[in-house]
């Protein structure tokens, strides 16, 4: 049971939704809970589609109110006469059960916390869903149609109406539709609705040590110097917000600014204290009141905090746009960067976050090219007119590039790009390969449509020969750097792991988490620090393993397993699969381990331990069909042999004897049913719920 799928994975996905609301629908009637498995099935739709991380198993408050307020209105339908579910009830009894199954994501908030988020809009939600505007289009027109007396689930019916609306001949709320296409055009939607790409777990030091580094930043001291400088009771400036030239000159010297002053009459025409007054500024640092400039008063507890004030700078550099760039106009229009410079600079950041390697200059430069192909349309103009604005934005850059490396967020230094950054060689690739590509990466790469484009194709070999004919720039994210944008990437709901953040979760979640997120490297340092933190190896092991034997999913429980043999060090991994191989409940799963991992060979096994890895390899292959149906038919996939495979997997010692017994009973009814009718239960949508009704999305 994986709590997180990529988004091209729909059918894993759903057969991992159905599988886990048929065990919470299951759980909750033992625990007398009220649940609604269609509402459940939304939820966790809402979860994989609808957010930037994907995580199922972890639901901040911001979760709980945008599916109660926002995803719920839009994407369900409660036809007249439905019977409403409880869609927060059903919420609350999802978060009790991923408690329960040890499913939820250590790294998110209490379950006391998240039934908390839950109770703070329950009683909103009745509300939001009777609110026209907030309802998606298609909701909107299939409820304007059912208060009409249409049929919606009778097509042609809902086909007539349609053609009367187009017509002019239905009534219906205009205001309301206005509002959700105004929001439809505007992009004002879900939070995260496009999934971010995953990024691989740093390692930061602690805030102490970065506190230092903050501190050591020219930047940070310039800034501090001139707050200092404004003070409580301000400093005189011109009638157009400017320095005065004598203050100016003063401050250059004071902050090291490096501003040439002679002959100059203006502080305009000092660019680099100009720079760090309109930096300090959008810190909120400074502020011009009544003709003078003052330091900030909320800001002193700031100011003394190297870090805090460093972070804040960080931030306020996506706000330098114009002070960087210069106004829009001039020369400056030529630039691709200024329109898209909030954008591009955190797709800078984000892509050199968590890189193994520095980006070498090149890469980069054309990865933001690619942005810019991206969002402006460049057919048109002349070959020198591209190559005026790509020259002119990847000036623009590199300024923005300079600006990071004085703050600390980039450090810069020249030497061979890392193999990884070369371009695969295309010349043996063939046509069937590019069909589904963007055509702004297939330009990019050479391959635009379904043949590779000469041209194209030679600007990628001309980039590979820069990155291969001698040292270039190479570009990484500092320390402070990384923090920052780690900070950042939270902050709109992105995974961003840590090394270290989960020293103290519970063996559980840790492992399930090492699982599904971590690669070997970065699970290896976060698993030693686990058993780190518990002191006492022997008690922190039996933790690890007890949470595999009290894990209810048996394909979760064997990639725990395998976090254990692949993560432990010094071969102490595969000690305990072996020592495991002889538990009477864990045998299954750590010789299956093994196996997989070619540490254990079928010569090696008794036949008993045969018997055992068979039976897993089924228990496995109907827990991953999601459903009593799906698992049918991969029963049947399996061909003839596999009733001899299950006959013998039966009579084995394996210790799952519900899961045995459940395996017995699928396999008598596929042995009855007719090929015809799975495939139909195959197709077949989920959108009924435990109390039968069905309700459209």
């Amino acid at each position: 049971m994986r709590m997180k799928f990529e988004p091209e994975a729909g059918e894993e996905f759903e057969a991992a939704r159905g599988l886990l609301v048929d065990r919470l629908v299951r759980w909750a009637g033992e625990q007398g809970l009220p649940v609604d498995g269609f509402t459940a099935e939304a939820a966790l739709d809402y979860r994989h589609g609808a957010t930037a991380d994907g995580r199922l198993g972890l639901w901040e408050s911001r979760h709980v109110e945008e599916l109660l307020l926002t995803w719920l209105p839009q994407q369900v339908t409660e036809l007249p006469g439905d019977e409403r579910g409880d869609a927060p009830g059903t919420l609350r009894a999802l978060l009790r059960y991923l408690q329960s199954a040890q499913l939820a994501d250590p790294r998110g908030p209490s379950l006391q916390d998240s039934l908390a988020a839950v109770d703070r809009v329950a009683e909103q939600h009745p509300a939001a869903m009777a609110d026209r505007t907030r309802w998606g289009l298609a909701k909107f027109w299939a409820m304007t149609a059912a208060e009409q007396g249409v049929d919606v689930r009778d097509g042609a019916a809902l086909q007539r109406f349609a053609e009367r609306a187009r017509r002019g001949e239905a009534a219906y709320d205009e205001q309301a539709l206005d509002s959700i296409m105004e929001r439809r055009l505007t992009g004002r939607a879900l939070s995260g609705s496009d999934r971010a790409e995953p990024q691989l777990p740093v390692a930061l030091p602690e805030d102490d040590e970065l506190r230092g580094q903050a501190g050591a930043s020219k930047t940070v001291v310039q800034l501090r110097g001139l707050a200092e400088w404004a003070g409580p009771d301000g400093r005189p400036v011109t009638a157009t917000g400017r320095l005065r030239m004598a203050d100016a000159r003063e401050l250059v010297d004071a902050l090291g600014t490096g501003d040439k002053t002679d002959g100059v009459r203006s502080s305009a025409d000092l660019p680099r204290l100009g720079l760090l007054v309109e930096w300090a500024k959008k810190a909120r640092l400074v502020r011009v009141v009544k003709g003078r400039l003052y330091a900030v008063t909320r800001a002193r507890l700031l100011l003394a905090d190297p870090l805090q004030l460093w972070l804040r700078a960080f931030d306020a550099c996506f706000e330098l746009r114009q002070d960087l760039l210069g106004a829009r106009g001039g020369w400056h229009a030529e630039s691709r960067l200024f329109d898209v410079y909030r954008d591009v600079l955190g797709d800078v950041l984000n892509a050199l976050y968590s890189l193994p390697y520095p980006m070498p200059w090149p890469r980069l430069r054309d990865t933001v090219h690619l942005a810019y192909r991206a969002s402006f349309r460049l057919d048109g103009g002349s070959d020198f007119q591209h190559r005026m604005w790509f020259e002119h934005a990847d000036r623009d850059l590199r300024t923005v590039l300079d600006l990071l490396d004085d703050l600390g967020a980039i450090e810069r230094d020249r030497g061979m790009a890392d193999p990884v950054f070369l371009d695969a060689d295309l010349s043996a690739a063939g046509p069937e390969q590019f069909s589904d590509m963007p055509p702004e990466v297939a330009e990019l790469l050479g391959v635009e449509g379904r043949t590779p484009d000469p041209v194209a194709r030679e600007r990628v070999d001309r980039r590979r020969e820069e990155l291969t004919a001698g040292p270039v720039e190479l570009i990484r994210l500092t320390e402070l750097g990384t923090r920052a944008v780690r900070q950042r990437l939270l902050a709109v709901g992105r995974d961003a792991p840590l090394i270290g953040e989960l020293a103290q979760a519970p063996a559980a979640g840790l492992l399930g988490v090492l699982a599904e997120e971590y690669p070997p490297d970065a699970a290896r340092a976060e698993l030693v620090g686990w058993i780190t933190a518990r002191g006492e190896r022997a008690e922190a092991l039996r933790q690890l393993t007890d949470a595999v034997r009290t894990t209810a999913f048996r394909t979760r429980a064997q990639a725990m397993l395998g976090v254990l043999l692949v993560a432990s060090p010094d071969g102490e991994g595969e000690r305990l699969l072996r020592s495991l191989s002889r538990d009477p409940q864990l045998a299954p799963l750590a010789l299956n381990t093994l196996a997989q991992h070619e540490l254990l060979s079928p010569e090696d096994m008794a036949d008993t331990e045969h018997l055992l890895v068979l039976a897993e390899n089924l228990l496995q292959l109907v827990e991953l069909a999601g459903g009593p149906d799906s698992a049918e038919e991969a029963l049947r996939a399996q061909g003839p042999e596999v009733w001899d495979a299950i006959a013998a997997a039966l009579d084995s010692a394996h210790p799952d004897r519900a899961g045995l017994e459940e395996l017995s009973r699928l396999a008598a009814r596929t042995r009855r049913a007719p090929a015809a009718r799975l495939g139909r239960a195959h197709n077949r949508g989920r959108g009924t719920g435990r109390s039968g009704r069905k309700r459209r999305r």
